[in-house]
């Protein structure tokens, strides 16, 4: 989505990446101001009067990463359930309300979080707070809800993962590969079996355990002050008591010391597919920023060096997408063990060890020699670029401000990213090259269709599923 909210302060930070080093290191800064509520609910506003609108996110602690085990695709059920309505609220109430005001509203569910964004004018702000106040209070909990979203959660999975070539493999399947934790390897799409199994018990204890105002943050970004704003969400969330939270369990993983790889055969593709993920150094290591402008250099857009030197140079793939954290996530939004992730269609007269070995070579042309300097200079641009492009729009400046203060405790996080980034140096990338890029470190699935698959030595693959009836959300 592409609004023209905060555009002014955007518009100075790009054309300060434009501008030489010294005039770089001006103040630029996005107004931030914080509070905590006596229930734990912590609120982060960001006041810009260029548009009469205003954004709102409420991110959950929660993602896939700490759904019960069991119940893969929990969080992911749950997120819909949320859109079910509550006793005060029926389903539909929430679209009728801010939709019906000309304004848009989503939801979604990633590894360290679950959030739930609105934008409206800025004369909506109330009634989409007591909304969320509201569920974030009690839900509909009913058999009706939960079996509707059970098949609705299904039919996605049919849609985006059996019925459609590639079938997300460069997501979950190369998480299961390259993690061993329970947490970090599963399927957070969810089986069918699992899904079926979840209860109303096991959806008013996720409730109850992850959905306190404790365990959330609430980002504000528009046409409002930060004195407004405290006292409007004081007046709808501050009577909700604080709940007890689980342990976060301990999701840490060391690099891998042994590479992994699959061949698969996919009844739908066209063409084969190689995924390749490296685990990544954890949130704010000192290699975290280093390793962002890597990704950048190598694989952001048609610029990178892989996109030049095997689409384009050697011929050998179709296209190249992918980066660190991708693609459920950015550079900046996880809480745990991530990977870099490559996705590429290859020619089908192209082996795929030939390649791995191209992507091996460009890797090591920048451990050995580096980058030009003005080479280093482009890439930090476009990373910065499209950093603060995301943060234009007030929805997603909301959305990032509450993911920041969730995952790193500080939402001032958002105004550190370009002095990290503009501070990384060619030795940094050399040094994250040569330590996380390594084929120890590396995870490949290659997948092939059905008509490559006996040369390849691959089992033929599963039959696609059938397409269920729709289901109603």
């Amino acid at each position: 989505m592409k609004r023209l909210a905060g555009l002014g302060g955007a518009c100075v930070l790009l054309a300060m990446l434009a501008a030489p080093a010294a005039a770089q290191q001006a103040d630029w800064r996005l107004p931030i101001e914080t509070k905590t509520l006596d229930n734990g609910l912590t609120v982060v506003v960001s006041e810009d009067r260029s548009s009469p609108t205003v954004g709102v996110s409420v991110v959950y602690h929660v993602g896939m990463r700490l759904e019960p085990e069991n119940r893969t695709g929990f969080a992911h059920l749950f997120e819909h359930l949320m859109f079910q309505g509550t006793p005060v609220a029926p389903k539909g109430t929430f679209d009728r309300v801010i939709q019906g005001g000309g304004g848009r509203l989503n939801g979604s569910t990633r590894p360290d979080y679950t959030n739930y964004i609105e934008t409206a004018p800025v004369s909506a702000l109330r009634p989409i707070l007591w909304l969320e106040a509201d569920r974030m209070k009690t839900l509909n909990f009913s058999a009706e809800n939960l079996k509707n979203q059970q098949d609705v959660v299904k039919e996605e999975i049919r849609v985006n993962v059996q019925n459609q070539p590639y079938g997300l493999f460069f997501v979950f399947d190369i998480n299961r590969l390259a993690f061993s934790k329970w947490a970090n390897a599963h399927d957070g799409y969810g089986s069918f079996k699992d899904l079926e199994g979840a209860t109303l018990a096991d959806v008013e204890a996720f409730h109850r355990d992850y959905y306190g105002p404790n365990n959330a943050v609430i980002g504000i970004a528009g046409d409002i002050s930060p004195d407004e704003a405290f006292a409007m969400v004081e007046e709808y969330f501050g009577d909700i008591p604080s709940r007890a939270t689980p342990a976060r369990p301990d999701v840490s993983e060391p690099l891998n010391t042994e590479g992994t790889r699959e061949a698969q055969a996919d009844a739908l593709a066209q063409v084969p597919a190689l995924a390749v993920g490296w685990k990544m150094p954890a949130r704010g290591h000192a290699d975290h920023a280093p390793m962002a402008v890597l990704s950048q250099l190598l694989a952001g857009g048609d610029a990178s060096r892989l996109y030049q030197g095997l689409v384009k140079g050697r011929e050998q793939l179709l296209n190249i997408d992918g980066g660190l954290g991708w693609p459920l996530g950015h550079a900046w939004d996880y809480d745990g063990p991530t990977l870099l992730t490559l996705f590429a269609l290859y020619k089908p007269n192209v082996e795929p060890d030939a390649v791995l070995g191209a992507v091996n070579e460009e890797v090591a042309r920048i451990v050995a020699e580096g980058v030009p300097a003005e080479t280093l200079a482009a890439a930090k641009t476009k990373l910065l670029a499209d950093y603060v492009n995301g943060l234009e729009p007030f929805i997603s400046r909301a959305d990032e401000l509450a993911k920041a203060q969730l995952l790193w405790g500080d939402a001032e996080t958002l105004n550190k990213v370009p002095e990290w980034v503009q501070a990384v140096t060619v030795a940094d990338v050399q040094r994250v090259a040569k330590t996380y890029l390594i084929d120890a470190n590396r995870t490949v699935i290659d997948r092939v269709p059905a008509a490559l698959a006996p040369a390849r030595g691959i089992a033929p693959p599963a039959a696609p599923a059938p397409a269920a009836a729709p289901a109603q959300d």
